[in-house]
């Protein structure tokens, strides 16, 4: 019995198609591999980065221990930020005839606020990010205020030097 053209057509389509179902990894193979070079150099970084001005030169410092996750308090020539956000002029802290900035201790409750988690026993933690030749009376007041409203632990941000007998 002869064939139909169609049923030998058919025929060879199904021979073709079959060898084809195989699925090419070399591919999907190498999106892996870049994958897993990029979660291995990025997660291996013990360097915190905080955000900082180009006009805010911190001060160098041989400190081995890296600073936590913590609130940011930054005073740039002009403003003083609490996590990026203008919390008061720099000339109205300076200004300022106590030690406690009460637009300052109210930013800084609203922080604590936040973060929905008790006080700990030594003070709440903060960075303060400033210029080396920022003032010792308004870094005074600053940090008074940052005790009186919690934030008793407080770190400087800093530049960390780098050793002159490390590298090569």
């Amino acid at each position: 019995m002869k064939e139909s053209a169609k049923a030998r057509r058919l025929k060879r389509h199904h021979r073709r198609s079959k060898g084809q179902s195989k699925m090419n990894l070399v591919s999907l193979m190498d999106i892996f591999t870049i994958l897993v070079f990029f979660l291995m150099v990025n997660s291996s970084s013990d360097v915190q980065v905080l955000n900082q001005s180009s006009t805010i030169k911190l001060p160098d410092s041989s400190a081995v221990r890296p600073p936590g996750d913590v609130l940011a308090l930054t005073v740039t020539d002009r403003d003083i930020l609490v996590n990026g956000r203008v919390v008061i002029k720099r000339e109205a802290l300076q200004a300022l005839d106590g030690q406690i900035e009460p637009g300052l201790k109210q930013e800084l409750d609203y922080q604590a606020g936040r973060s929905g988690q008790p006080a700990p026993e030594a003070g709440r933690a903060i960075t303060i990010l400033a210029d080396r030749e920022l003032p010792y009376d308004l870094l005074k007041k600053i940090m008074s205020t940052c005790v009186d409203a919690g934030y008793a632990s407080i770190s400087l941000a800093v530049n960390q030097r780098v050793k002159e007998g490390a590298g090569a």
